[in-house]
């Protein structure tokens, strides 16, 4: 297992999760949520400098089938849109991340409605921690590597 910092992100339409892992890549915590527009990507990268992440692992939202769709696509953009900053990024199956992280703040007793903000931190934590163990039990780095076709 590589030691370093890594930042989970759940790339929303509205908003984008940030979730972040310790030092020993072992455990999960939420951080923060952007509102996704203007900045978005200099704010999260801003965090990754503050917690000087290794690397980024991206959600890529993939149909219950494995097809690509719409958000697929976005969440690939925005990828090669962080690693222009420079940090390693990493694209990772999500599917059902943030179905899981609205089951586990309704079992917390929370409601979805009250909670969007926190249910992007939550599936930006499953996404990340599922990432983790990937890599703890396989010994690889988890996912597919983006490369950025942009320019700094």
């Amino acid at each position: 297992m590589r030691s370093g910092v890594r930042l989970g992100i759940d790339v929303g339409t509205v908003r984008v999760g940030v979730a972040r892992s310790d030092l020993h890549g072992m455990l999960a915590t939420p951080v923060e949520t952007v509102t996704r527009g203007d900045g978005d990507v200099t704010a999260i990268l801003a965090i990754a400098s503050d917690l000087e992440a290794i690397e980024l692992i991206v959600g890529l939202p993939l149909s219950l089938s494995g097809a690509r769709t719409r958000s697929t696509d976005d969440a690939a953009e925005f990828a090669a849109r962080l690693a222009v900053g420079g940090r390693p990024v990493r694209l990772v199956d999500e599917r059902l991340s943030t179905v899981s992280a609205q089951q586990s703040l309704h079992a917390a007793g929370r409601d979805t409605k009250g909670s969007r903000k926190v249910i992007d931190q939550v599936a930006a934590t499953i996404i990340l921690q599922h990432a983790l163990d990937f890599e703890r039990s396989s010994g690889t780095a988890p996912g597919e590597l983006v490369v950025s076709t942009q320019g700094p």
